[in-house]
């Protein structure tokens, strides 16, 4: 019950933190958001991330060096598609878009993993991309710009999902660490084409705020997976959709349009059959 809870405000602490990055990327570069709220993240870390010896020890003795770079990399890749797709695209359309995640990595697990897929969880992939196609139609009237970021971000974080199986070995602390290193230096190098004077000090708030929630909602989740298994606790991510549907229409007034619904629905389908199976 307790990793239950702890899932359900994880993805309620997801969920705030997306909708203040929508908020802040409204007024603010994609990069500079991203920066500040890394900076924030690192933080509020620091003492968790400073465990384990000397930095630049760990990134030299870290295993499979190539992957970690090319997970790093994809991380930081995830997060600036999220805020450009959710610039130009409701939130929860956002959300259901990267829902299918988990679904692309069973798609792409017997290739990549070795892994055996049998012919029902296929089915339920099939239902996944179908929902996908209902999602994408109306995304691209909306804007086909983010529904392009859209795909690639869901993709990005799918592949940080298989790379993180291949990455088994390598300490939490340092996978965080490897990812807010790729994000700080990603916005350091972006952030001063776009740089926007901040405005108020409940921006300034905001923005601190975001690397804060961001880090709670981490923290839930992975202590949620200690606490119950994770077939429990999993299908509870899905209520994503949920915060995101209600933050997306309380925030910014936006109504789920029913092919976006439609969608949603085979995804979330899809993706408790591949989890069951």
């Amino acid at each position: 019950m307790a990793g239950a809870l702890l899932m359900l405000l994880g993805m309620a602490a997801f969920a705030g933190n997306d909708a203040i990055g929508k908020w802040l990327v409204a007024d603010y570069g994609v990069a500079q958001v991203i920066l500040l709220r890394s900076l924030a993240a690192g933080l509020i870390m620091a003492p968790l991330l400073m465990r384990g010896g000397r930095v630049l020890d760990r990134i030299r003795s870290a295993p499979r060096p190539r992957l970690q770079a090319l997970r790093a990399f994809c991380a930081t890749a995830e997060v600036f598609c999220f805020y450009l797709a959710v610039s130009s695209m409701p939130l929860a359309d956002v959300m259901a878009f990267w829902m299918a995640a988990p679904i692309y990595v069973v798609a792409i697990s017997p290739f990549l993993l070795g892994e055996h897929v049998g012919k029902r969880t296929w089915v339920a992939v099939a239902v996944g991309f179908t929902g996908v196609l209902i999602l994408l139609a109306p995304s691209l009237q909306i804007s086909g710009t983010g529904a392009f970021f859209a795909l690639l971000g869901t993709a990005a974080f799918a592949a940080i999902m298989v790379l993180g199986r291949s990455l088994r070995e390598t300490a939490d602390r340092d996978l965080v660490f490897f990812q807010l290193a790729a994000a700080t230096l990603a916005g350091l190098a972006l952030a001063p084409f776009d740089w926007q004077p901040v405005q108020s000090g409940s921006d300034l708030a905001l923005l601190f705020l975001l690397g804060v929630v961001a880090t709670a909602a981490h923290m839930l989740v992975t202590r949620a997976l200690k606490l119950a298994d994770a077939s429990v606790v999993a299908p509870l991510q899905y209520s994503l959709l949920v915060w995101g549907a209600a933050f997306g229409f309380l925030v910014f007034g936006d109504v789920p349009a029913p092919a976006m619904l439609i969608g949603a629905f085979l995804i979330v389908v899809s993706g408790l059959i591949v989890l069951r199976r």
